[in-house]
């Protein structure tokens, strides 16, 4: 879901390859009345911290269906949407499965996903939501949870270092302030003052961007935003940051990723989303954590985005499998990944249990998500530009090249991608 940016060449591989299958794409159906309906179905998703819950909802989900055995198939993010790419073209995707708004369209628009049937209300999920797993009239993904970004902190790193905790409504200056005092007061400790996702856009360049008041595409989807002054402007935040030390390099950020910087104690902060609460609850540093809004720039902002559960139109167990993906469409399932702490569901009214999951405060997403947060950003071929943004940022970020001038470059590349679509 997030870190598009490292899918992102396989999905465009997979475009090319996806385009000749079926485009049939149904109207879709219902759970079967029959609860002794019996089938075996598998179930694709790429994050293991989730697997404890997905497994709970299996074990749930057979209390109604003890005849449908759900096999659980975790294929790491980086290569998930590659083993994707193969399977659609073969059509042997697995019957339920995780999808992103990035990759969508692009299995919907090539009849690859079963339509949703009227058993699921869309109603009971942010109309977002709804509509960004949509397609030609109809719904293809059941929404499963919802992110907005904030940052974690490690209040003993902030302690040791005598730098005073982050508090609402703080600056861009402030969080730089922070990050920078932390660093050069911990380096012989390898320390650094924040650590964060340079990957992919959601955990922090779309953010900075949409805090300068500037944007990645178009509201329309035609036209690129990277070439806009305030664009530029968010985008030199994050290579400031790695300029002077207050962040690792950019070639420490791919060596280690940034989760990995913070649970280690090795970074005093870090930008994510809802979806590291699972991973962070079981951490050597979960008593040290803290959590506070994003810092603001010229305006404040988050991006926010959602994952859905989808069926492939050519699952062999179909009824089986639409059994299962209206059950985790369902409240008993958004409940339960709540109080796991796996995600922050999307199901209206479910929320929190998952804002109880943990001793630090999630409320700062939920208010995220209704008070400042912007859409995804996404077109038809959303894959495309999101490949240039990963062939061309790296060099603004470690200062190959200047900022603008990438920028410029990147807008340039999107807006021949999106005259496309």
């Amino acid at each position: 879901m997030r870190k598009a940016l490292l899918a992102a060449a396989a999905a465009v591989a997979s475009a090319v390859v996806l385009a000749g299958c079926s485009s049939n794409t149904g109207s879709g159906s219902d759970a079967p009345a029959d609860h002794n309906l019996s089938a075996s179905i598998s179930y694709a998703y790429w994050d293991v911290n989730q697997k404890p819950a997905m497994e709970a909802l299996i074990k749930d989900f057979n209390k109604t269906y003890p005849n449908i055995k759900v096999t659980s198939q975790i294929t790491p993010y980086q290569n998930y949407f590659t083993k994707l790419q193969t399977q659609g073209s073969s059509k042997t995707l697995p019957d339920v499965f995780w999808m992103n708004g990035p990759n969508f369209q692009l299995y919907a628009s090539n009849g690859l996903l079963e339509p949703v049937g009227s058993a699921i209300d869309p109603a009971n999920y942010p109309k977002a939501l709804d509509s960004l797993y949509s397609y030609g009239g109809k719904q293809y993904g059941v929404p499963k949870d919802f992110d907005t970004i904030a940052v974690y902190y490690n209040k003993a790193i902030f302690d040791k270092a005598g730098v005073s905790y982050p508090t609402a409504g703080w600056t861009w200056d402030d969080f730089h302030q922070k990050a920078k005092a932390i660093s050069d007061k911990l380096k012989g400790d390898g320390i650094y003052g924040e650590a964060s996702g340079l990957s992919g856009g959601q955990e922090m360049y779309y953010n900075t961007i949409l805090q300068a008041g500037g944007s990645i595409i178009s509201s329309d989807g035609k036209k690129s935003g990277y070439d806009d002054p305030k664009t530029i402007k968010g985008l030199q935040f994050v290579r400031d940051l790695i300029a002077d030390g207050s962040s690792p390099t950019l070639a420490q950020l791919s060596d280690t990723p940034q989760d990995q910087w913070f649970i280690n104690g090795k970074s005093a902060m870090f930008w994510s989303g809802t979806w590291s609460n699972a991973e962070l609850l079981s951490s050597p540093v979960k008593a040290q954590i803290a959590v506070a809004p994003l810092p603001v720039g010229a305006r404040q902002a988050t991006v926010i985005h959602g994952l859905a559960n989808v069926v492939a139109k050519d699952s062999k167990n179909k009824s089986a499998a639409i059994a299962f993906q209206n059950y985790l469409g369902g409240k008993e399932a958004a409940q339960t990944q709540a109080k796991m702490g796996a995600a922050n569901p999307a199901y209206n009214g479910t929320q929190q249990a998952f804002v109880d999951s943990a001793p630090w405060d999630l409320s700062v997403f939920e208010k995220a998500a209704t008070d400042y947060a912007y859409p995804y950003p996404i077109s038809k071929n959303t894959a495309a530009w999101n490949k240039a943004e990963s062939d061309l940022l790296p060099d603004a970020f470690s200062g190959t090249k200047p900022v603008a001038e990438v920028a410029k470059e990147l807008a340039a590349q999107m807006n021949a991608d999106l005259a496309k679509e």
